[in-house]
Formats: C-alpha cells, structure tokens, sequence
C-alpha cells in the first residue's frame, strides 16, 4: 500500500477517534485551525480548476470534512460541558464576536447560521440535485453523437472511449454531489442542534453542578457556544459555498477568477453607465459623497480604459475579418496558381547572402543576359528552403527544379581544368555550372592555390555563374507571348512601321516567339531584333511555317553568327560526307502539318556515334565543337543532334561569311566504328 493511500486511511479513522476519545484544549486548537485551513484550500481549488472533473475527488472529501467538522462539534461540546474550557480559538472566536454584549453577539451568531442554512447549503443542494438531473438526462444524446462522430470517421475508436468515459465520470460526479451534499444539509442542522444543547445544557450544568449564578452562566457558556459554532459554521459556510461554485462551473479555458474579470468587466459601456450613475448619487443631500465619487471614479477609469481595449480588439477582429475574406476570395485562389519564371533556394546558412553581395551579382546577371541574349530576364525569386541541406541550393524554372549546388560560406572554389593537387587541401567537389574539377579551399590555402594557377573565387562568384549558366540555356523557356509583346513594343518606338507590316497582318505574336525561342534555343542572341523582324517581314507572306523562318533568320544573323563561332575569321569544323547529308535530306518527309525527319534508327545510331567521336577530339583540345551542313539539312540535323549534346552547334554554310576561313577537323561518315 502506497504511503498516500495510508496517510488518508489513517485520517479517516483518526477522525472516528475523535468522536470517542477526549481530546485535551491545546489539541483541539490545532484540529480547529487546521479544518479552517483545509476549507480555505478545498474553495480556492473549486475556484481555480477549470472543469468540475479536474475535482472529482470532491464528493468524498466533502463527506471526510463534514465528519471531521461533526467529530470536533463533538469534542468541543465535551470539553464545553465538563471543563468549561474548550481551548483558546474558541474563546477567542466568541469574545470577538460577542464583543462585551452577549444577546447582542448571539443573535449575530444566530444569522450567520441561519443564512449558512438556508441560503447557502440549501441552494448547494438544490443545485447539485437539478444539475444530477440534467447529468443524466442527457447521457443517451452524448453518446449517440460520440457514436454519429465515430461512424462519420471525424473520431478515431480510441478519441470515442476517452470521451464515452469522461460522460461516465461526469455522470458519476454529479450523482455523487447530489449524495454528499444530504450530508452538508444534516451537517448544518446537527450543528444547529449542539448549538441549543450547549447553551441549554451548559446553563443546567453552570447553575446545578457548579454554582454559576445566571448571569455567569450565560456569559460563560454563551461566549464557548458562539465560539464553538462559528469555528463550525466557517468551514461549513466555506465548504457549501464550494459546493455550489463546483456543480455551476462550466467548462471553461481559465479559471473563476479570469473568468469574472473577462465576463463581468468586457462591457466598458456599462461600467461607464454605473459610474454615471454613482455621481448622480452624489447630489442626493443624505448619501454620503467620498466613497461615491471614489467608487464612481473607479468605475469611469475601468470603463474608459476598457474602451481603448476594446477598439484594439475590434480593429484586430476587423484585420482578421479582412484577412479570412481575402483567403475565402476565390480571386485569391487564382494568385496560388502563379509560377515564378525563375527561383533560387537555398539553405539557411545562405540566407545571409540573399540580401547582401548575391543580390548584387543578380541585378547585374539581368543587365549581362540583356546585352548576350537581348532578352530581359524576369525578377529572380530568392527563397529559403528548410527542406535544403544548410549549405545547398537549387535553381528553378516555371516552378521546376534544374540544377542543383553545393557550397561553403566560410571558404573558396580554386578551379582547374587538369587534375587537383594532391598538397592542397580542402574539400574535393565539382563546379556546378561546367562540372569542372574543383577543390573548395579556406582562407590559409587560397594564396597557394592562386600560386598554382588555379581560379578561385567566393560563393556569390559561384552562385551567380551557375545561375547565369542556366538562364543562358534554358533562355527560350522564360520567353512568353507577354514577353515578345513587350519586345515589339520597344522596338515600336523606333521602328513603327515595321511592326505594322508585320504585326499582326503577317505573323501574330505566337508566331513571333515560337522564331525567337527557336534562336534562344541555339544559344543565339535576339539583341538585334529589327533585323529578324525585317527578315520575317521578308519571307512571311510566302512561308508560315516557323522552323523554316528560323533558317532565313539565322542567315540574316550571318555577322552575329560568324563573330560568335569564328571571332578571329577562322573557324574548325565538323563536316558530313555527302553520303550523309544525302541520306539526311533524302529523309526529310513533308506534311500538310509540317516537315520532320525519318530516318532508320540504325542509321540515325552511326551518324550519333561518329559526331560524338569527333566532338569529344574537338573538346579534348579546348575547343567548341562546330558541325557545319548544307543548309537544307541543318535544322533536322540539329534536332538529331540534341540527343546526345545540345552544347554541339549546326550550322549551314549561309550562316557564315564569305570571310571566314573554314578548316575542317573531321567527318562524319555512315562507316565509322
């Protein structure tokens, strides 16, 4: 048996104890100011608990405390009739009431009592009785809606037997209080009972047994049972006000206290009104003035005070009105469904460089690719991403993920195209754009590694080529219609008649695009777009088809080509054997819905093999390789192509001038192993 358990066994029989064994005056100090004590306890807790059943031990120390008050009314009695001394509480809780007059100070006593009776331990009972009844009334109900919830899947099997339980134990509760507090009710008319007997029996004792004279004999045993009762009646007054405070308590979130400061002071108006009401009182010649204009100031302050709390209140309910309409907005669903052009997240230990050197670096990456492409890039997203490695980072386009990095804060990339050397430490990794060997060094190591010949540069540095790198190929992604619209428009201004020939008597705007990302596809830059526009406003009245004025656009470009491929007037070559390009145009099958290539897959495989074996020489010497064709078999050529690498560039014999030296590094034939 646990030490708890045996501690209240105890108590209990102790308490049957008492009723037998006389107990000395100083002992009984002590059992009466610890009952007092024990009622104080018991109403605070009903006070703070925030649902009955947190107390539901409650009906059964109300029966230990009722017993505990009935046993001490007991000994006090026998100590009052045989000592005329029941110990110094009694005596001094009866000279303070009685107060040097006797009638006076019992018929106080008298009202205290009855008021205990009939006021509160009647209305607890009565209380406890109607909420047992509700109780019970409405179990059946409870659990069909805990089994209507259940078989509606919104409660799980367990969450259904908490709360069958919990209507069990309340059930169980108020039933119970209903019992105990029959006990408070008899309690009060006991005590009531040894109140006569000890005025009556003491004044029969006093007189007979001891000689007292009957003004005495009053006096004395009149003081012992007005102490004798109150030191009973207080703690029953304390207990029976808890009873009823327990079987009213609602469930609520906060305790009684909170709960009558929230309700009772949450209309500042009416606190207003009572403090008007108060200085009215003032002018009423009788009454007096001090505690109404004090009280009626206090009441103005909460009212006012309240007021200001109030409309902060009001104006954060407004804000989340607002707020919760603006979500329920179907409007605001659409604005979900927008996809940022570009993204780049990263983890948390790179946050600090989204508002700092990164940010930089972006705005000019937007000015650069403007200048390279002729393409304005839209505003790059800068996120953080919890679900990244602290140190990572990801570049998305229209909401898809495209390339990935990883990177150290505190260190910098020392680049190199041949090996690593072995005496240089630091962590072995590749460069994310260009998939270069790399080595991410720290600050005692960079001067080493710069002494070798190695690249190094910081994190933005590193950040910001690979986010260039993939905006550059994946430029033809991010041109919309929205954006060609915007384009043209610009070149309105300078160029109005073009853009009216052209827009949208000869091409509309789709059309337009679908040539321009074709360019941007190849790596092209559209910068010089009144040339393309000029050429599409050249061949559109005779040919519709995009891919075909994508070819007499590129020969157009011919400068821009010749000076991107061959800068110095020289240029190194993949060529194809005329069996090839035979095979290749001969291949070529028209459609009402346009031309495409159809070529046998085992031919298609050598020709893929042989240009991946050229192209791979050419890159092993530091070069770009370069395929160059008849321009009748240069488009269908480069959708071959891009299989295997869209890094390799096709180009016709129109898309180069006639300046430009031509050297030819191989050939692609059908025979080759």
């Amino acid at each position: 048996m646990k030490a708890s358990e045996l501690t209240v066994a105890l108590f209990v029989i102790g308490i049957v104890l008492l009723i037998i064994i006389p107990v000395p005056p100083v002992i009984m100090d002590f059992l009466l100011i610890f009952n007092i004590t024990l009622s104080i306890i018991i109403l605070l807790t009903t006070m703070y608990v925030k649902d009955a059943l947190d107390f539901s031990i409650f009906p059964s120390i109300l029966l230990i405390t009722t017993l505990l008050r009935l046993a001490l009314n007991i000994s006090s009695t026998r100590l009052i009739l045989s000592n005329t001394y029941a110990g110094n509480v009694i005596q001094a809780f009866g000279s303070f009431v009685i107060g040097g007059n006797p009638i006076v100070g019992f018929i106080i006593f008298l009202i205290i009592a009855i008021v205990q009776f009939i006021v509160i331990t009647r209305g607890a009972e009565r209380v406890s009785e109607v909420s047992a009844r509700f109780t019970l009334d409405a179990m059946p109900g409870k659990q069909m809606a805990i089994d209507a919830d259940l078989n509606a899947g919104l409660i799980t099997e367990k969450e259904a037997r908490e709360r069958r339980k919990e209507i069990q134990q309340e059930a169980k509760f108020y039933g119970a209080m209903d019992g105990a507090s029959k006990f408070v009710k008899g309690d009060a008319i006991a005590s009531i009972i040894i109140i006569i007997i000890n005025i009556v029996a003491g004044l029969i004792i006093g007189m007979v047994m001891k000689g007292m004279d009957i003004n005495r004999a009053l006096n004395t045993y009149i003081v012992l049972t007005v102490g004798d009762g109150l030191v009973s009646q207080i703690p029953a007054l304390l207990i029976s006000t808890a009873t009823g405070m327990i079987v009213t308590r609602s469930a609520s979130e906060s305790n009684l206290g909170g709960d009558v400061i929230k309700q009772l002071f949450n209309q500042p108006h009416i606190l207003k009104v009572a403090a008007g009401l108060l200085f009215a009182l003032v002018l009423v010649p009788s009454l007096p003035k001090l505690p109404l204009i004090l009280i009626g100031s206090l009441f103005a302050y909460l009212g006012f005070a309240g007021t200001q709390k109030v409309t902060i209140k009001e104006e954060e309910q407004e804000e989340n009105i607002k707020e919760l309409e603006n979500i329920r907005d179907p409007k605001k669903v659409y604005e979900l469904l927008q996809v940022d052009p570009i993204e780049l997240e990263f983890g948390y230990e790179l946050i600090p460089l989204a508002s700092g050197e990164l940010l930089d670096r972006i705005v000019m990456i937007r000015r650069q690719i403007a200048l390279d492409l002729g393409i304005v890039v839209p505003m790059i997203r800068l996120r953080d991403n919890i679900q990244l490695k602290p140190n990572e980072y990801i570049i998305k386009i229209r909401g898809n993920e495209i390339a990935r990095g990883k990177v150290y804060v505190d260190r910098y990339m020392a680049m190199t195209a041949g090996e690593i050397d072995e005496d240089i430490s630091g962590i072995r990794e590749r460069e994310p754009a260009f998939g270069l060997p790399a080595i991410w060094v720290d600050e005692n190591e960079r001067s080493k590694a710069e002494a070798r010949g190695y690249t190094v540069v910081d994190v933005p540095s590193v950040i910001a080529t690979h986010l260039t790198h993939v905006i550059k190929q994946h430029a033809h992604e991010l041109l919309g219609r929205q954006e060609v619209q915007s384009l043209i428009d610009n070149v309105k201004t300078t160029n109005p008649a073009l853009i009216e020939e052209l827009v949208p008597k000869l091409l509309t705007i789709g059309e337009i695009e679908k040539v321009l990302s074709n360019l941007l596809r190849e790596g092209l830059s559209i910068r010089d777009l009144v040339t393309i526009l000029e050429t599409l406003a050249d061949y559109a009245p005779i040919i519709r088809d995009t891919d075909v004025l994508t070819e007499y656009v590129r020969q157009a470009l011919a400068r821009t080509i010749s000076n991107k491929y061959a800068p110095y007037g020289k240029i190194e070559v993949i060529t194809l054997d005329p069996s090839v390009e035979q095979l290749i145009s001969s291949s070529i099958t028209q459609t009402e819905h346009g031309s495409y290539l159809a070529l046998e897959p085992s031919s298609a495989q050598r020709i893929l093999k042989s240009i991946h074996e050229l192209a791979k020489k050419v890159t092993l010497k530091g070069g770009q390789p370069v395929i160059l064709t008849a321009p009748v078999t240069r488009f269908y050529l480069r959708k071959l192509v891009e299989q295997i690498s869209p890094d390799i560039a096709v180009l016709s014999y129109n898309e180069l001038l006639p300046n430009i030296e031509v050297a030819s590094v191989g050939t692609v034939r059908l025979n080759e192993s």
